[in-house]
């Protein structure tokens, strides 16, 4: 009997063992799904119109873009939007709205400037599988209307607790035209390399806001009025340029060339002044001032806006303090209740964030509303 009951034991424990054996062996130790690559016999376009329910704000938005041709007959990478990532946005800037007492805005009326914009994030040029995002930093990508830069990189998910053990999926990274990665807006793909005629669809994941982080601010922005430095023309001067001049690469003259990618670099020293004396005196009641691409350390704290008939005795407009741009490339408008048309204008910086070095991308005076 107790030869039966040792015999017993060990059998069961052989089976045991086996199916642990056999549970290894059938994944490895580890979950790896791969990249199913499914073809749709018909182009780009199409395969979204095959998708009832799925893509239909995506098409609205397409077609009145104009870029139904281009998802037809074009090779290019499409990140496909699914709706509820435009239901995510729609609301959001709704419930915005509804604050200030505005009206609700639809992809039917909303700006087609920024929605056109917008849109160009997801369309690329070229087919671009995930085997082509597979290099160490990713692979940078062009959209196919207004050449802006986007990035992918293809990278694994977590699956069941294991870091990298999930299937592949793609970093799909709005760069904000910045080189520094800590800049970018990044969202992630949930299917990968539909095959179509004419490219390939990656399905961005549908906890993605369309329009990265921009959709809201892109659409409650409300411009400032026209510019009197280009409406009027004048010079500028200021207190300390950049020690390469002001034609420099980060001289003053980039604060008013009107390219925000650009900036004035210099010394604060613990006081910074930019003046524009107008061709013919106006009256400004708004002013703007856009952040640069980096180093958020150097952005401007604290300044007075002043007016000025002689550029000697300056009566101030406006005053800041403790203020923060809350992202680069930022254009904040500000306004004062100004009647005057004066004839020399300025922004007179006092303080930065941290540290002695001023840096700003753009600065303009702007006509009272």
């Amino acid at each position: 009997m107790k030869n039966f009951e040792k015999y017993m034991s060990a059998l069961k424990l052989s089976v045991v063992m086996a199916l642990l054996l056999s549970a290894c062996k059938k994944d490895g130790g580890y979950h790896s799904t791969a990249t199913n690559s499914p073809t749709f016999a018909g182009n780009t376009y199409e395969y979204l119109k095959s998708k009832p329910g799925v893509y239909d704000s995506l098409i609205a938005v397409i077609d009145r873009m104009g870029l139904k041709q281009t998802l037809t007959d074009s090779n290019v990478t499409l990140f496909a939007v699914t709706n509820p990532s435009f239901q995510l946005a729609i609301n959001n800037l709704n419930t915005l709205r509804r604050q200030g007492d505005k009206d609700p805005l639809f992809l039917s009326n909303i700006d087609g400037v920024q929605l056109d914009t917008m849109a160009s994030y997801y369309i690329m040029r070229g087919r671009r599988t995930t085997d082509s995002l597979t290099l160490q930093d990713g692979l940078d990508l062009t959209s196919v209307r207004f050449g802006y830069p986007m990035h992918g990189k293809v990278t694994r998910a977590s699956s069941s607790g294991l870091v990298d053990g999930g299937p592949q999926v793609i970093e799909f990274s709005n760069t904000k035209k910045s080189k520094f990665i800590r800049f970018w807006s990044t969202t992630t793909t949930g299917s990968n390399n539909i095959i179509t005629k004419n490219g390939v669809v990656h399905v961005v994941s549908a906890d993605h806001i369309f329009g990265f982080d921009e959709f809201v601010p892109r659409l409650t922005f409300i411009p400032p009025p026209p510019n009197l430095i280009s409406l009027i023309g004048g010079k500028l001067s200021v207190l300390r340029d950049n020690d390469g001049g002001p034609d420099n690469g980060e001289g003053s003259k980039k604060v008013i060339d009107g390219d925000d990618h650009t900036k004035f670099l210099a010394e604060l020293q613990g006081r910074l002044w930019i003046r524009f004396e107008l061709n013919t005196p106006a009256v400004s009641g708004v002013y703007t001032l856009t952040s640069a691409n980096d180093a958020p350390e150097r952005d401007p704290r604290a300044w007075t806006y002043e007016g000025s008939n002689d550029g000697q005795t300056w009566v101030e407009l406006d005053r800041r303090s403790n203020f923060f741009f809350e992202e680069r490339y930022q254009t904040k408008v500000f306004s004062c209740p100004n009647t005057v048309a004066y004839k020399f204008y300025r922004i007179d910086i006092t303080e930065l964030r941290d540290g002695g070095l001023f840096q700003l991308a753009e600065w303009s005076i702007n006509k009272a509303k």
